[in-house]
């Protein structure tokens, strides 16, 4: 199967953005992004070849033939070359809500500009997805402290501040606080 069964169509555009359902000629790519941002992520070890191979066979493509996955995971086009991913994870079906997930090449993460348009882009993206396609009521993410500038482009994009969850994470031997931001289908304009 090429894309999520519960998607009319499986590929979103916003000017020279794409995001298409995760591929797998991308896996291993993206496996080594988050080696290389463990810290911002809720990932505890390195993950292996042979780990990210199996995790995205067992778990990731298997919900493409789903009626109601629990995540939908997308490749993050630019003019057709991979910049990052990111999708809806935790969904809750009866609830209509979704957490937001997106990594971007950490090359694109040095400017800081690029990084907000990059980052904007895919939140336009996911909106029209969960919103108009999936008929969600909300999305949220959580953020680690650490992460101002990201934080900045969430409340940029309507994800307003819900919560504060104090030294919920240990990063470096050092309590993180963890944010939590959200998105209601009310707030956007289509």
């Amino acid at each position: 199967m090429n894309g999520y069964r519960c998607l009319n169509t499986n590929n979103f555009e916003y000017g020279d953005y794409k995001i298409t359902p995760v591929r797998k000629k991308d896996i291993l790519k993206i496996k080594d992004w988050r080696n290389s941002q463990i810290d911002i992520l809720r990932q505890k070890e390195y993950l292996t070849n042979k780990k990210q191979k199996e995790y995205f066979g067992k778990i990731i493509f298997p919900d493409f033939a789903s009626e109601y996955p629990g995540q939908i995971i997308f490749s993050f086009l630019l003019n057709g070359k991979l910049i990052g991913y990111g999708g809806l994870v935790h969904i809750n079906w009866e609830d209509r809500r979704a957490e937001l997930s997106f990594l971007l090449e950490p090359d694109r993460l040095k400017d800081r500009m690029q990084y907000r348009k990059d980052f904007t882009a895919f939140l336009k993206l996911m909106k029209h997805v969960a919103y108009l396609e999936l008929n969600f009521n909300r999305l949220y993410t959580e953020t680690f402290d650490i992460r101002k500038h990201h934080i900045s482009v969430l409340v940029a994009n309507r994800f307003y501040p819900e919560g504060r969850m104090k030294k919920h994470v240990l990063i470096k031997n050092k309590f993180i606080d963890s944010l939590i931001h959200g998105n209601l289908k009310e707030y956007e304009k289509f």
